[in-house]
């Protein structure tokens, strides 16, 4: 690409401006899945749900917000990112003003479904429209960047936030933070950001839709309730049955004219590549994250609020780094990029499995600053290769695509990382045990360590306190089989992305038009391929 069409694809101050706006759902909406992990034992106490409700309430969530991802991306793509945008951001802040308001877990759960519609319906259109204002590869990668960290930063942060305003306020308030951060977007939205969409030939296949959310759903319910359920037998029949109107919706999509997810898109070894990479990075991530946020507050008895300034550093770290990884892969291949991410992570894992109930806390945030933000390479370049590498009418639905594999491997570590660290757990717990324990405690303890630490406040002192570090000890040692699980899933995807991704130059590379590794008519070049 010559210097002058480099100059005239270059985006301006308003481009920025709307990538700020378009900052704001994309960490509002990944903090909204974290925020209610401190607040749900303050609404349960007046809500009143049932232990089945009370799931719900944390998780439906996540679960229709990763099913309709793709959908919605999609819906974007053919009438309008913008239009989307807003429609979701406004449903958003309706009913978040509703969940603060309800005294019925019922209605609770469905104004959290209803939160996760909303928020499926904006995801996606972030990054078509970031794909449609930032056309210079350069810019797009730290755009990109920006967003992903973003994302990640929601995560972490939504601890700080739900501790800060339960110190202030009440649960109810962990709701209401979304509203003006939904009217800034709604109202900003026609100000700063292009008409963008696709064509609207032909209809939406709803048959195509129904087989979409029929495979996602269960698939993701059956992975994240292996963690949590004592019936196994049900989580497998759930990703069993996902797994069936998968191949029901993959034969549809090969079979029509106008699929609703281009599966031949699979073929491209770039997209393959980078998704692979996406998942395997995301899973060892998740279980280890979990573990680590319990470990501060139930073996470091930190508070709420100082178990999210704990995780603040890390978080900050993150955002640097997510906003340089593009820039290094302007020199250095991407795939060697998101590689080098991996092996530090893998560095912070094996840290981790060096941690005991009684390692000091300084040392434990200083592995947590060496694992988390080592992620963000592999988030921010996996990305901009999986939707760079798809044509810009579909860039809506690679976009979700890519935002459910990422929620997907997240589900995956929680549910195999988690266990293992849970059979861990119980297995070491057992044997441990004073010998003098009710029965009643003795059974809490053994299911898990919030069960412990509950027993142990009805104890006498000196029982209690045993009970206590023996469960501690036995939580921690599951965090370190954890660990070093998930640093052999880090290692295995550093792999992977260098070899697999090994193809596609650095982005400041030129070539010419047509010329990337993957072109074909089937298998359209990425962006970051063709400069």
């Amino acid at each position: 690409m010559s210097e002058a069409g480099s100059r005239q694809l270059r985006a301006g101050g308003k481009e920025w401006a709307a990538l700020g706006l378009l900052v704001l759902p994309a960490l509002l909406l990944f903090m909204m899945l974290t925020i209610l992990f401190l607040a749900i034992p303050y609404l349960a106490a007046d809500l009143r749900p049932s232990s089945a409700q009370t799931l719900w309430i944390l998780d439906i969530y996540g679960f229709l917000m990763a099913s309709l991802l793709v959908l919605m991306g999609t819906v974007a793509d053919r009438f309008g990112h913008r239009n989307l945008l807003m429609v979701g951001a406004v449903l958003f802040g309706v009913v978040s003003v509703a969940a603060a308001l309800t005294d019925s877990p019922t209605l609770m759960i469905v104004w959290r479904a209803l939160l996760g519609i909303a928020a499926a319906m904006q995801m996606p259109t972030t990054l078509g429209l970031i794909f449609t204002m930032f056309q210079d590869p350069k810019q797009r990668g730290v755009a990109i960047g920006t967003w992903a960290a973003a994302i990640s930063a929601g995560v972490a942060l939504g601890p700080l936030l739900s501790g800060l305003l339960l110190e202030v306020f009440s649960w109810r308030a962990t709701f209401l933070v979304a509203v003006p951060v939904m009217a800034v977007v709604a109202i900003g939205a026609p100000l700063l950001l292009p008409r963008h969409q696709g064509p609207r030939n032909g209809k939406l296949d709803l048959v195509s839709a129904l087989l979409m959310l029929l495979t996602l759903l269960p698939l993701i319910y059956g992975v994240k309730s292996f963690a949590t359920t004592d019936s196994p037998g049900l989580s497998a029949l759930s990703i069993a049955v996902g797994v069936v109107f998968g191949a029901g919706f993959v034969f549809r999509q090969l079979r029509t004219a106008e699929p609703l997810l281009d599966v031949r898109l699979f073929k491209n070894r770039t997209v393959s590549g980078a998704l692979g990479v996406f998942i395997l990075s995301a899973m060892g991530l998740g279980g280890v994250y979990l573990m680590f946020t319990q470990y501060l507050q139930l073996v470091k008895d930190l508070s709420p609020l100082r178990t999210g300034v704990a995780i603040l550093p890390a978080a900050l770290v993150l955002i640097v780094v997510a906003m340089r990884s593009p820039i290094l892969a302007r020199r250095i291949r991407p795939g060697n990029v998101i590689a080098a991410g991996l092996a530090v992570q893998v560095v912070g894992y094996i840290l981790f499995t060096q941690i005991d109930s009684t390692t000091g806390l300084p040392w434990v945030i200083a592995g947590f600053i060496v694992l988390y933000p080592a992620v963000s390479p592999s988030m921010a370049l996996t990305t901009d290769l999986v939707v760079g590498s798809v044509p810009p009418e579909k860039a809506g639905a690679a976009g979700g695509l890519a935002s459910t594999v990422n929620d997907l491997g997240i589900s995956l570590g929680v549910a195999i990382i988690g266990s293992i660290g849970a059979a861990t757990y119980r297995s070491g717990v057992a044997d441990k045990l004073p010998g003098a324990l009710p029965d009643e405690a003795r059974s809490a303890a053994k299911q898990n360590l919030d069960g412990a630490v509950a027993a142990a406040q009805d104890l006498p002192a000196r029982v209690g306190g045993e009970l206590l570090r023996a469960a501690r000890e036995a939580f921690t040692t599951g965090l370190n089989v954890a660990a070093a699980t998930a640093a052999v899933i880090a290692a295995v995807s550093a792999v992977v992305a260098a070899v697999a991704l090994r193809h596609v130059p650095p982005t400041g590379s030129t070539a010419p038009a047509g010329q990337g590794a993957d072109a074909s008519p089937a298998e359209p070049v990425s962006t970051a391929e063709a400069d």
